[in-house]
């Protein structure tokens, strides 16, 4: 696929009369794809874990696009209850689904376990958004042509799936608990694109990731820690490496909207060591793409979540 070194949200097309869900739009890169979703006509839903973070988020986004149709809706990806609850009542309210972001995310945070008892890390990054896109998939596949983006991180090529201890019993690493997460974003994503593609879906999955972007999300950890001297040093990378959330959601909003796209690729930053720049197709660590990794973990997160995919078995 050739690079698209000029694509920018000006080349979104019109989304008029279509619906999208972006987890974690409060802030970053969920904030800013969700605002260029909104600009371009979408319905936009806000699914995030604090409502008043999320209303606050609401009002700054209709100040930039007065007139927007953007819907706050509560989901804390780390709850099953929360997630089986937004679930139940976007499909309540809304008959179809076009545009799924799963984008919210925790990093290298210290140890700690979500309301069900998995690994925070790996319960919101990936059985969260597993489980999320489980419930919804009735209302994904009554869309024609809808679409599951699941943003992932350059930190797959680091993690493994511990399937003897997928929630760090032992001997916690908190990177390496981050790279398993965002490894299974990957399995996860190609696994679903491989199982629409077998049933004859219309619906695509596509996976990408935001280089480096400046957001909280990298001093999150240390101040969970308690650590100023690394909030401080995670404050300095961003301004030094970083670029801007903004170009950072340009992954997304390309892999949610390129009509070229046909399920399975992985969008990302097309500078340097894809730290930056604008989106092109890129390639993942080859575990990211292995068949009997990613069908066993389907089956696992199946079985933790109790959410089961019946009609793309």
């Amino acid at each position: 696929m050739q690079t698209h070194t000029r694509w920018t949200a000006a080349d979104l097309p019109d989304l008029g009369g279509k619906t999208v869900v972006v987890t974690g739009a409060n802030s970053g890169i969920g904030y800013e794809a969700a605002l260029q979703f909104a600009r371009k006509q979408a319905h936009v839903v806000l699914a995030c874990r604090d409502p008043d973070k999320a209303a606050a988020a609401r009002s700054a986004m209709l100040a930039v696009a007065p007139g927007a149709s953007i819907e706050v809706m509560a989901l804390d990806l780390s709850s099953m209850a929360s997630v089986r609850a937004f679930a139940d009542a976007f499909c309540a309210r809304h008959r179809a689904l076009h545009i799924l972001c799963n984008n919210a995310g925790v990093m290298a945070l210290p140890y700690r376990r979500t309301a069900d008892g998995f690994e925070m890390q790996f319960g919101t990054n990936h059985l969260g958004h597993f489980a999320l896109t489980g419930l919804l998939l009735p209302c994904l596949l009554d869309t024609d042509a809808a679409r599951v983006v699941t943003v992932a991180s350059t930190a797959h090529r680091f993690g493994t799936i511990r399937f003897h201890d997928l929630h760090w019993a032992d001997r916690y690493r908190k990177w390496g608990a981050y790279g398993q997460s965002k490894l299974a974003n990957l399995l996860f994503a190609f696994e679903l694109q491989r199982r629409l593609a077998a049933a004859g879906a219309t619906q695509l999955s596509v996976a990408c990731h935001p280089g480096w972007a400046t957001t909280n999300l990298q001093q999150a950890g240390p101040r969970l820690q308690g650590s100023a001297l690394l909030e401080g040093l995670a404050g300095l990378a961003n301004r030094v490496f970083g670029q801007s959330a903004a170009m950072g959601a340009l992954p997304t909003l390309y892999a949610a909207t390129a009509p070229q796209l046909r399920g399975g690729e992985y969008i990302g930053p097309g500078g340097p060591a894809e730290l930056w720049g604008p989106p092109k197709q890129v390639n993942t660590r080859a575990s990211a793409r292995n068949v009997e990794t990613a069908q066993r973990l389907w089956d696992v997160s199946e079985e933790l979540t109790a959410v089961r995919y019946a009609v793309l078995r």
